[in-house]
């Protein structure tokens, strides 16, 4: 038997390691689905990777089904700060079900998260795609440090702020979120709010709302639009290992395509 903290201090006592395990978080989904299976047992309908994964659903992050929770008999329940909320994990430690809540706003705290569960908790072997993501990330930025705004929802308008991991992700390219002073760690700015704080670019992610071509661009029409993978700016687990790559490709594409000389490169 032996007791661990989760990354909020909250202790929990196991006498083995979990053999089966609920993830209410889709990019902890796939970090398990990829790196331990055979313990992965249930996830929300929000969990789409990997694209062949075949667990029990059990709802949404917001709203997951504690009565199908409990009937797998998980030995564990795997959550976040920032994606689920506290009123269910408390229901669920009130029936008797292990919460592990992992709190990520930097890569730094993502890579560390990833390890404790996995290690840790699960007591599996570093996988080599978290290896590869550290390696990644350790690596000086590709660019020369120029203004960016990474809206992720709109009407109303929101955009990545400080404290977040995306905006870590963006700034280990060498960008500058030109949101980081705001109050808020994703702030509702108007586009010409933003605009008036002197970006290049806008980073358009296809996730949590699908941007696209013809639907955020329009909004910034002196920027230079960067159409990016959600999963590649904001999911902590595999994707971190190819991310890096994938940011960088698209970003120097859309600038040169905009006739301009990427920063830095």
């Amino acid at each position: 038997m032996h007791t661990l903290e989760d990354d909020l201090g909250e202790l929990i006592t196991l006498t083995r390691a979990p053999a089966r395990v609920v993830s209410l978080v889709p990019s902890l989904t796939e970090a398990l689905a990829v790196s331990v299976p055979h313990v992965l047992v249930g996830a929300t309908e929000w969990c789409t990777h990997p694209d062949d994964l075949d667990v029990a659903r059990v709802r949404g992050t917001k709203n997951p089904d504690h009565a199908a929770i409990a009937a797998l008999r998980p030995d564990v329940v795997v959550a976040n700060r920032e994606e689920n909320r506290r009123v269910d994990v408390e229901r669920l430690r009130a029936a008797g079900i292990p919460v592990w809540v992992t709190a990520i706003e930097s890569v730094d705290q993502a890579l560390h998260s990833l390890k404790r569960l996995l290690v840790d908790l699960l007591d599996a072997g570093e996988p080599t795609w978290l290896t590869d993501a550290e390696a990644t990330w350790r690596r000086p930025p590709e660019f020369a440090g120029f203004g960016v705004v990474v809206p992720i929802w709109r009407d109303p308008w929101m955009v990545v702020g400080p404290s977040t991991f995306a905006g870590d992700m963006v700034a280990r390219l060498g960008l500058v979120n030109v949101a980081n002073g705001a109050d808020e760690r994703y702030p509702k700015l108007t586009p010409a709010e933003l605009v008036a704080l002197g970006p290049t670019v806008v980073l358009l992610p296809d996730e949590p709302y699908p941007f696209t071509g013809d639907d955020g661009p329009e909004a910034f029409p002196d920027l230079v639009p960067v159409l990016v993978s959600g999963r590649d700016l904001t999911w902590y687990g595999p994707s971190m290992a190819t991310a890096r790559a994938e940011l960088v490709d698209r970003i120097t594409a859309a600038l040169a395509g905009d006739g301009r000389e990427p920063p830095g490169l």
